[in-house]
């Protein structure tokens, strides 16, 4: 319990410095002076670094030790941030935000490996999503706080509150994780080539880092432009979007509440299938003219079967290849984070020609059968 309330504060600080900027995307657009669009590229700057330092971290983690990579990513990150407070330009926010991102992606994949090394297949669904709860209450606060300090106080009161939450917790890190044994290896490129031909071997991995990334893609890829989105269905401003984004990871903490339950009700397969669909028609419902208020019941509903599916995901993921789990996760990662970041690019781009209507109805009709694809997918292999 230890080990994973530690993991948990180092996968909330990450979460919370992922989430802070999409409700207040308007409120950069109009300090820095360019658009939505463009301000909406600086959730990519963070997601897309994230996701492909995977490839380099996560043989580090196998190698010099899955709680040394945690404690330097948390130090990397707090830098990032603090330089994402004070940058003045549009250009030197984007290279703080790259700067947090890239080493913000060794926390929550290397927390995960860790887990799977220290706990047994039988508990680790439940270990997983207890971590997954700090994970999902860092999101949260991210996004309800941020919106609601930026409208008052200015979005770079709201980087620098998680610059100084960062660095508290890369202090607990540093002095708990300390106790952590691990033994190290050499690292080298032969070395992670090795390890990350281990993980490919297995024929499920491709499913699973497939429907990972189309969950990044799907569900995800929407965030940047909530605001905009719940404009269009009478809400104002920046604070009704953080609630809105707070109320997806609501859902999670709903899912958190009731995880064992689900998986003695529904199985492993059963819960991809019922957390996809559910997912799925919540966004068809946002395609929809209806109150704002409705709008965010919806992300509540998505965030309660998207934590369904991604959990189960989470711990398929664990097992793909025990031996080199630390480069496992970090793959996993890298292409749920890859979805992420292409998700804003070519949503903006669907959105300026089709508006919001039609995105919604086509990410929602694809979420919905995504579950079911991937877990008959699995089985079959």
């Amino acid at each position: 319990m230890r080990l994973i309330f530690l993991l948990g504060l180092a996968g909330f600080a990450s979460a919370f410095s992922l989430r802070t900027t999409d409700p207040m995307l308007t409120l950069i657009a109009d300090d820095l002076g360019v658009t939505v669009r463009q301000a909406a590229l600086l959730a990519s700057a963070y997601t897309l670094p994230y996701a492909l330092m995977q490839i380099v971290l996560g043989p580090v983690g196998d190698a010099i030790g899955k709680s040394r990579l945690v404690r330097l990513a948390l130090a990397v990150l707090t830098v990032g941030l603090a330089l994402s407070t004070i940058a003045p330009t549009y250009g030197t926010v984007m290279a703080g935000r790259i700067l947090a991102g890239g080493f913000a992606g060794g926390i929550i994949p290397a927390s995960m490996a860790l887990i799977g090394d220290r706990v047994p297949y039988g508990e680790r669904q439940i270990a997983i999503s207890r971590f997954l709860l700090a994970v999902i209450l860092g999101q949260m606060s991210g996004s309800a706080v941020s919106g609601a300090l930026a409208e008052a106080f200015g979005w770079r009161v709201v980087f620098g509150l998680s610059t100084g939450l960062t660095a508290l917790i890369c202090v607990a890190a540093l002095i708990g994780l300390a106790r952590e044994v691990e033994t190290r290896s050499p690292l080298s490129v032969a070395d992670a080539q090795q390890r990350y031909a281990t993980v490919l071997t297995n024929p499920a991995s491709l499913i699973v880092f497939a429907t990972v990334a189309a969950e990044g893609l799907l569900i995800f890829g929407v965030f940047p432009f909530v605001a905009p989105v719940l404009m269009e269905h009478g809400a104002a401003g920046a604070f009704q979007a953080g609630l809105t984004i707070a109320a997806f990871a609501i859902g999670g903490v709903a899912y958190s509440a009731v995880v064992r339950r689900l998986i003695a009700s529904l199985g492993q397969w059963g819960m991809m299938k019922a957390g996809g669909l559910a997912a799925g028609l919540a966004y068809l419902v946002i395609a929809f003219p209806v109150p704002w208020p409705v709008v965010s019941l919806a992300f509540l509903v998505a965030g309660f079967g998207f934590y369904m599916l991604h959990n189960t995901m989470q711990t398929q993921a664990t097992e793909l290849a025990p031996t080199a789990r630390g480069s496992a996760l970090a793959l996993f990662a890298s292409c749920f984070f890859i979805g992420q970041g292409i998700g804003p690019v070519l949503y903006g781009y669907i959105s300026t020609h089709t508006g919001f209507g039609p995105l919604f109805l086509g990410v929602g009709a694809l979420t919905a059968g995504l579950g079911f694809a991937s877990a008959r997918l699995i089985r079959r292999v």
